[in-house]
C-alpha cells in the first residue's frame, strides 16, 4: 500500500504560479514513477508531467515550457512547479505513484482566474 498526500493547490490569477507537492509513504520501491494528471470539468483526465526514480521526465505538450517536475527521493516527494498559468489550466490535479501498481492522491484543486 502507498499513501499519497498532496498540497499546494489554490486560486491564482492568470500568469501566476503555483507549486504542488505530493508526498508518498508506505511500501515505496526504489524503482518507480511519480507525477501528476489533471481533470477539468467535462474533460478526460490527462497527464501533466511525470518523473522516474532515475530522474527522467515527461511533459504534456500543453504544459511544456510552463511546468517543471522534480523529486526528492529521500523524502519520496514529487513537486510540480507551474508558471504562467492560464484559465484553461483550471482542474483537479491528481498525484500518482506507480511501480507494480498505481496509486492516486485525493486530488487538489487548481483554479486560474482570468
Amino acid at each position: 500500500q502507498v499513501q499519497l498526500v498532496e498540497s499546494g493547490g489554490g486560486l491564482v490569477k492568470a500568469g501566476g504560479s503555483l507549486r504542488l507537492s505530493c508526498a508518498a509513504s508506505g511500501s515505496i520501491f526504489s524503482i518507480n514513477d511519480m507525477g501528476w494528471y489533471r481533470q477539468a470539468p467535462g474533460k478526460q483526465h490527462e497527464l501533466v508531467a511525470s518523473i522516474t526514480s532515475g530522474g527522467g521526465t515527461n511533459y504534456a505538450d500543453a504544459m511544456k515550457g510552463r511546468v517543471t517536475i522534480s523529486s526528492d527521493n529521500v523524502k519520496n516527494t514529487v513537486y510540480l512547479r507551474m508558471n504562467n498559468l492560464k484559465p484553461e489550466d483550471t482542474a483537479v490535479y491528481y498525484c500518482f505513484y506507480s511501480d507494480y501498481a498505481i496509486w492516486w492522491g485525493q486530488g487538489t484543486q487548481v483554479t486560474v482566474s482570468s
